[in-house]
This record gives structure tokens, C-alpha cells and sequence, in this order.
């Protein structure tokens, strides 16, 4: 079995050590917080161990999901990378493209598997819609909702949008030739609401928002290529398909349902990795390549904001 622990179980972090004590191929070993009695408490609900430091988890582990706040994102994935650890990082990869590509090098030096937290990526009809998309030419997403309790250390680019900035670099093959991007921080010293077009080389275009001071909640990507278009619901794990058809009528619509644990999917993709010594589905240069994206988009905002 491998032996396995999570870095962080505050609000995100103790799912990731519920699902790994749910999987019979692995032992969740321990758990480590800087936060002692969540740690304790965290480690009491899955029968494991409440770990004082960072050293002595790593000691009894060979694979470790880092799920602390992104500015501690690169010190800690540096230690256990350099431990020899494969590890499963959270997104967004780092604060700095440096700090990425330190990562890579690390984790390329040590031999080891590097995953980057991109969820989305497993959700159930993300993946049925990767099976029909061909080549969009406009892209539309909405991510918003209010979450000022948590993810605050970084701007709503990094906090909401990279989810669909990692989907629309995934469906899009193709280099960005164009970014315009607006931005306001409402309530947070950081970007609180952002709205970015993308114009790509093949002529494909995306208009993303993210907010994170909606009263109302949506998470929404619309895809639109040449004869069809597709709607998906990642909330409802729901996939509109409607076709241009041939025959008499006009158009066909469909409409696809999926159930799905896409957290619990991405850890067994993370172990599958691991013991197929094969690269995981997201890689940390997904990882790198949708950072880079947020970074870019992040300066276009403070431009205008000076």
C-alpha cells in the first residue's frame, strides 16, 4: 500500500484526507497542519496521525497532497519534492513562474510524479466534452459566487478563474495572441471581480468572468464551434450538446447528466500515476502554462487600475 499524508487540512485540505482514507490501495498515513488542534482533530475523524512537523511526515510517507495557502504553495512542494515525495499541489501551481519552473526542475531532478490541482479537469462532463469538442472558435464562462472565506491570499484570477483559464487552454490548441482584461477590487485589497477576452492565433476567442462577490452562484462554460455547441454545467455535472443536423430538421439537442466524486477521481488519477511511473493527467506544466495565463491577465488588470 502506499503510504500517503496530506500538508494543510483546513477547509479543502480534509477532503483531500477523506478520500484518500476511502481508497483500499493507499494508508493515509498522518496528516500536518500549522493549526495543531485541526491537525488533531482532522487526524482523530480518519484514524490517522496528527503529525507536529513537516520532517517527521515525510519521514513516513512516499506521496503527499500540499494543500496550504499559495504563498507557502513553493516552500513547501520545494521540501517535499526534494525528499523525493511525489506530490499533488494545489492549484494555482505558485505565486511566481520562477517558482514553477523551480518546481519542475526539482521534480523532473527527482524522479518523481508532480500534479497540479486543476479539479475541473475531472469532472465527469468536462471529460465528456473533450470527447466532442473540435475546434471552438468562441468560448464564454462564468465562475461566480461569494467566497471571501477562503482563497483570499491571491486575486480572483488565481482563486476562481484558473479553473476555466486551465479548460479553455486545454480545448484551445493554440497560443494566446490577445488579452484584454478589466478588474475591481470590491471588498478585498486584491481583484475581486475580473472579466477577460482572449484572442488566440487560430482566430478562436474566449470571454471569461469570475467573481467572487455574487450573491447568486454560477459556474458556467459555453463552447461554440462550427456546427455545434455545447453548455456545461460543472455545478450540475450537466452537458448541453446541440448539433446543426443534415435531414429534415433543423438541429438536434441532447442533453447529458453525470454523477461523479471529481476530487476522489483526481487523487486515484495522482496514485495511478504513481504506480504506473507514468505522467500524470495534469501535469505541473498545466500547471505552469495556466499560471502563466492568470499572470498575464493580472497585469493587464493593474495597468489600467494605476
Amino acid at each position: 500500500m502506499l503510504k500517503v499524508g496530506v500538508i494543510g487540512v483546513g477547509y479543502l485540505g480534509q477532503f483531500h484526507a477523506e478520500k484518500y482514507a476511502q481508497l483500499p490501495e493507499v494508508e493515509l498515513v498522518g496528516v500536518m497542519d500549522i493549526k495543531k488542534e485541526r491537525a488533531k482533530e482532522v487526524a482523530n475523524r480518519f484514524q490517522c496521525i496528527a503529525f507536529d512537523s513537516l520532517e517527521s511526515l515525510l519521514k513516513e510517507i512516499e506521496a503527499v497532497s500540499v494543500v496550504v495557502p499559495t504563498k507557502s504553495h513553493y516552500e513547501v512542494a520545494s521540501i517535499c519534492l526534494n525528499e523525493g515525495k511525489h506530490v499533488l499541489l494545489e492549484k494555482p501551481m505558485t505565486e511566481t513562474l520562477k517558482q514553477a519552473d523551480d518546481l519542475i526542475a526539482l521534480a523532473q531532478k527527482k524522479g518523481v510524479v508532480f500534479q497540479i490541482g486543476h479539479l475541473e479537469r475531472f469532472n465527469p462532463a468536462v471529460i465528456a466534452l473533450f470527447k466532442y469538442l473540435k475546434n471552438p472558435l468562441f468560448i464564454e464562462s462564468h465562475r461566480l459566487g461569494f467566497s471571501l472565506e477562503r482563497g483570499i491570499d491571491v486575486d480572483v484570477i488565481l482563486d476562481l478563474m484558473i479553473h476555466d483559464l486551465d479548460i479553455v487552454l486545454t480545448a484551445v490548441n493554440a497560443n494566446v495572441v490577445e488579452i484584454r482584461a478589466v478588474g475591481v477590487p470590491v471588498v478585498s485589497d486584491k481583484i475581486d471581480i475580473a472579466n477577460v477576452r482572449l484572442e488566440f492565433e487560430n482566430g478562436c476567442v474566449a470571454n471569461l468572468t469570475a467573481s467572487r462577490i455574487s450573491g447568486k452562484g454560477m459556474r458556467k462554460i459555453r463552447f461554440f464551434q462550427k456546427d455545434a455547441y455545447f453548455s456545461l454545467d460543472y455545478t450540475k455535472k450537466e452537458l448541453v450538446i446541440v448539433k446543426r443536423k443534415q435531414d429534415f430538421l433543423p438541429f438536434s439537442y441532447e442533453c447529458l447528466h453525470f454523477e461523479g466524486d471529481q476530487l476522489k477521481e483526481e487523487i486515484i488519477s495522482f496514485i495511478k500515476a504513481i504506480k504506473d511511473n507514468k505522467p500524470p493527467v495534469v501535469s505541473a506544466q498545466d500547471g505552469r502554462r495556466a499560471l502563466a495565463l492568470a499572470l498575464d491577465i493580472n497585469q493587464h488588470i493593474q495597468k489600467r487600475l494605476k
